[in-house]
């Protein structure tokens, strides 16, 4: 999609106090150029007028399943006239709605009729979001190819803080730019670490780190918005796999080391994500190691370093680090990104950042530092993508 007057998005809209934000979504795509048909469910209209929506996109509000031709057929018709289908905010009951295949309402037969890419924008509260069930049916949908955007974290309606906020307009747009427009990196292979390795010293015990691999996944998730074929070598984590992303699950340094080799061939872009653990045991125990009184040594062994092997390869990919330092943040990264000779690097203090959900960081390049302000990492992954097309570029 090149032509912005001819897209059309369904935004379709859900139950939730976060209806109000699909209004400053519309009026984002209205303003892009974009044509835009809200379909809005019963519920939704207790939150946000059918008014609203109708003034911003210069459409009628679409809600009654039987349409205003008394046909039956506004789902098929709708369907087949969009290039995407937004659903801002999806609620918990219309992701299981969608997992199910039920369709007894306007929006959820739109969706499951639809011909062309479908994208959800969650809103709940914290702890629906996190009951086992919505993740279940979260991974149910992502594993269907439908794509999701967010859900943040921050303050909720309801006075409790979690993850559930719906993302904001602003990243939804940008998102859905993305995706509609041939992509910075279309055509390229990016291949990214992410999460941490668990290195075993005996088979209940091991050397592992606090990484929760959602820098790597939010990078992996905007690499495939920008366009790339991505393969994501992730250690362990309880993460997700981003829409459209090719994973590969590893669980020590050396199993990451081979997964990277195999698969870096033919990749144009390297992100060294991952939290790679330095050493393992040099023997691993056959049984589970009994606790004594007396003093217990490890030996540990260096692991290879998976970036400074990709980087010296003969026809090495453009390769990008990442440094997590505790004090000299400036210092150390700048040395880090020398001794492998990267032309770039993305630098960050650890404890600021290691299993949070947004982070503070600061790009390092031939040209000097790129400060990056705090912002949710998915938000961050989009900036330093766009940071290195440039540089690609």
């Amino acid at each position: 999609m090149t032509d912005t007057q001819r897209a059309s998005i369904i935004l379709g809209i859900t139950g939730g106090v976060a209806a109000y934000k699909a209004a400053e979504l519309a009026r984002l795509w209205i303003k892009a150029g974009y044509s835009v048909q809200a379909v809005m469910t019963e519920a939704a209209t207790h939150f946000i007028g059918t008014a609203t929506l109708q003034a911003l996109t210069g459409k009628p509000v679409l809600t009654d399943l039987w349409g205003s031709s008394g046909s039956g057929m506004d789902h098929i018709h709708a369907s087949r006239q969009a290039d995407l289908i937004v659903v801002a905010p999806a609620s918990a009951d219309f992701m299981a709605k969608l997992v199910q295949g039920r369709a007894d309402d306007l929006l959820s037969t739109l969706c499951l009729a639809r011909d062309c890419p479908l994208l959800l924008a969650p809103a709940m509260n914290r702890e629906m979001w996190s009951n086992p069930a919505t993740q279940r049916n979260v991974a149910q949908l992502v594993e269907d190819g439908i794509g999701m955007i967010g859900p943040d974290s921050g303050e909720q309606a309801c006075g409790e803080t979690g993850v559930g906020r719906m993302s904001e307009p602003q990243a939804i747009f940008e998102a859905v730019e993305s995706l509609l427009h041939q992509g910075p990196l279309s055509g390229k292979k990016v291949l990214i670490t992410a999460g941490p390795t668990y290195e075993p010293i005996d088979p209940v015990r091991g050397i592992t780190n606090l990484s929760s691999g959602k820098m790597g996944y939010a990078l992996a998730a905007a690499a495939r918005e920008a366009g790339a074929k991505v393969v994501l070598v992730s250690g362990p984590t309880a993460l997700a796999t981003p829409a459209g992303v090719e994973r590969l699950n590893v669980t020590t340094a050396d199993e990451m080391f081979e997964a990277v080799m195999s698969a870096v061939t033919d990749a144009d872009v390297f992100f060294a994500v991952a939290a790679v653990a330095d050493y393992r045991p040099a023997e691993i125990g056959a049984q589970k190691m009994k606790k004594s009184e007396q003093p217990l040594t490890l030996n540990l062994l260096p692991n290879k370093d998976i970036l400074a092997s990709v980087a010296a390869m003969p026809k090495a990919p453009f390769c990008v680090g990442f440094a997590a330092e505790t004090e000299k943040l400036l210092e150390y990264a700048e040395a880090k990104r020398k001794k492998k000779k990267l032309p770039m690097l993305v630098a960050n203090l650890a404890q600021n950042t290691l299993g949070a959900d947004q982070a503070e960081l600061i790009v390092l390049d031939d040209d000097g530092q790129h400060p990056l302000p705090a912002a949710d990492k998915l938000s961050q992954a989009r900036r330093i993508i766009s940071h290195l097309s440039k540089l690609l570029s």
